[in-house]
């Protein structure tokens, strides 16, 4: 590691706390908002979710499309191998993911947070809260670059952007879904932090190509976890969080087979 562990989650851990004072308003003024302002509050984060989705998955392949596909052999195709490497991390991480349970795991363990400081209230509720907000807070490319940068630079700006942006989410979100927003401080500091250290192991030897494709795949999962917020589908969106993490594997192994397929 070259640098020093505060260097590297700072931003993480500014994050967290930009979080807890976000679900500590929201959680203050949630009770006091009729159903209807909720509800508008909840369909404005589904919309911007939306575009976050869009941002991460569509805008970021049609880059790399541009960026990479001029490099390698049969370019024309280039995008359709992208589009292959998106599915099968998709569906293969999907897979894994049910084979785990982790929709049920993550639920389970809001249950547990909920019970554990005596909380009232629907338990479901609860869940569900920090279900989708674990999702918004921790997927997307906010998350991946900046804990890349903090990680391999000791730059934390982009985190402290994502922690100002958080921060207001947390507050609409605990607002309208309640206290089991706050649970989702635990998923911030394990997974965001645990994803810079690991970054800070490896990033080296991972391609800028593989780290965008685990965006792409990141930010259809954001579209996703809007279909959930906008309440038009419910969909296991952590069962699919595995396949965030296969984009690298699946074109190392590519690159095995038929070297050139995509660099």
């Amino acid at each position: 590691m070259s640098f020093s562990l505060w260097a590297m989650l700072n931003g993480t851990i500014v994050n967290a706390a930009t979080v807890v004072i976000g679900c500590t308003l929201g959680l203050l003024v949630g009770n006091k908002l009729p159903d209807r302002y909720q509800k508008i509050v909840l369909n404005g984060l589904g919309l911007i979710t939306i575009t976050l989705g869009i941002d991460a998955s569509v805008i970021v392949l049609g880059n790399l499309v541009e960026k990479f596909g001029a490099t390698v052999d049969a370019s024309q195709t280039f995008g359709a191998r992208l589009g292959m490497v998106t599915i099968i991390s998709l569906v293969g991480g999907s897979v894994v993911g049910t084979a785990l349970r982790l929709h049920e795991r993550i639920e389970a363990l809001g249950g547990f947070i909920h019970k554990r400081i005596g909380g009232q209230g629907d338990a479901g509720r609860f869940a569900e809260g920090f279900l989708v907000s674990s999702v918004i807070f921790c997927v997307g490319p906010l998350t991946m670059l900046g804990c890349l940068n903090n990680a391999t630079r000791g730059d934390p700006s982009l985190l402290y952007v994502k922690a100002a942006l958080d921060g207001f989410c947390s507050l609409a979100l605990a607002a309208s879904l309640g206290a089991g927003v706050a649970g989702s401080i635990l998923t911030i500091l394990v997974f965001q932090g645990g994803l810079t250290l690991a970054f800070a192991y490896c990033a080296a030897d991972l391609p800028v190509l593989s780290r965008d494709m685990m965006n792409v795949v990141g930010g259809i999962l954001l579209l996703a976890n809007a279909l959930m917020i906008l309440d038009i589908k419910k969909i296991p969106v952590a069962n699919m969080l595995p396949g965030i993490f296969l984009p690298p594997l699946i074109i190392y192994i590519s690159e095995a087979i038929r070297p050139g397929l995509f660099f």
